[in-house]
């Protein structure tokens, strides 16, 4: 069963991924990010990006729990 998603509600959900994006590139230590290993970098970056600790946290090849502690180092907010 396929269902259809009105296109305002979409659009909505668009510019509060693209809000909630920009609090998080806002409120990043971008010094402690880039001095961190590649992978670590990368994972913070994706967090930042896409909003998802799940699969940043595999990108750093970290627990949800320990990358979430790398995330409040970061001082990179959950923005619900």
């Amino acid at each position: 069963m396929e269902v259809e998603i009105p296109s305002r509600l979409l659009e909505k959900w668009a510019r509060e991924d693209e809000e909630f994006r920009r609090i998080r590139r806002r409120c990043a230590d971008w010094d402690f990010i880039n001095k961190q290993p590649p992978h670590i970098k990368a994972a913070l970056i994706y967090f930042i990006e896409r909003g998802d600790r799940y699969v940043a946290a595999q990108i750093a090849g970290l627990s949800l729990d320990e990358f979430n502690e790398l995330r409040k180092q970061a001082k990179i907010p959950v923005v619900i």
